[in-house]
């Protein structure tokens, strides 16, 4: 068969794969970090029993998954909506085939500076803050519950946005690649029992939007003017500006003696 394809039929095999390649690695892209990847783990763990079941002859459970694969399309459909209608969107605007860009170790650090900046600033009037720093989990579905904004990060706007009374005071602020994408925005509220009853709802939000993704969130409290980070479901309270710094350069910032070039993992986890 290979002996009698002439090279115009190899290259177009070898392009039609790369398209396919490229398309999956794109929609992978598109879902990735929301909780639509959680969906398509249980998806491949499916598709894995129902496969192991025909190896093995277990005839029940493969009728059973069989069932799940042959009505699963309908569910995929509906479960991931949002997901699907995002692809169109970027695929209308033209965004589907851009790269994500990365942003250098001079643009982390003055992010850093602005945030810090902003948080002591907060801190000592008691003005009730929260910042969440998308990282290798999208945060795209709560992005989506606020004001979209796409502005350049600085700690004036920061400051600005969470004035009391001004319009988009409540809720979250969400920041991705040196950008703050929205404001006013909802954050899941944490359901661990063991929280203690001194943390308000500004607090649970911060970590129950550490819990689900991996973003550093940054909370200022309206009651004592303390700061307080949380990240990977852990809560780290009353910090000053230098144990602040430290956290945030940890995690933001590429670790001492990982190998890597990547300087801001917004793109992949951390663990600290």
């Amino acid at each position: 068969m290979l002996e009698n394809m002439t090279l115009l039929e190899g290259l177009a095999i070898v392009v039609d794969i790369s398209l396919v390649a490229f398309v999956i690695y794109k929609l992978i892209m598109v879902i990735r970090g929301t909780r639509a990847v959680q969906l398509v783990k249980g998806i491949t763990v499916i598709l894995a029993v129902w496969f192991l079941s025909g190896f093995f002859g277990l005839n029940t459970l493969q009728w059973i998954m069989q069932q799940a694969v042959t009505y699963g399309l309908l569910a995929i459909i509906i479960i991931f909506q949002p997901e699907l209608r995002r692809a169109l969107e970027q695929l209308g605007r033209g965004k589907f085939f851009q790269s994500a860009s990365i942003a250098d170790e001079e643009e982390v650090r003055q992010s850093i500076d602005h945030i810090i900046k902003a948080s002591q600033y907060m801190a000592k009037r008691r003005i009730g803050a929260l910042m969440s720093l998308e990282r290798g989990t999208g945060m795209t579905d709560y992005i989506e519950t606020g004001v979209a904004m796409n502005a350049k990060l600085t700690s004036e706007l920061l400051t600005n946005i969470f004035i009391p009374n001004a319009p988009l005071h409540d809720g979250a602020v969400i920041i991705k690649n040196n950008v703050i994408m929205a404001a006013g925005c909802y954050l899941p509220l944490s359901e661990n029992p063991f929280i203690s009853k001194e943390l308000g709802t500004r607090h649970r939000a911060a970590l129950g939007v550490s819990e689900v993704t991996d973003a550093v969130t940054i909370a200022v409290s309206e009651e004592t003017g303390a700061v307080s980070v949380t990240k990977n479901g852990e809560l780290h309270r009353s910090l000053d500006e230098e144990a602040l710094r430290k956290i945030l350069e940890k995690e933001l910032l590429t670790r001492e003696g990982n190998g890597s070039s990547s300087l801001w993992q917004w793109g992949g986890r951390k663990n600290g």
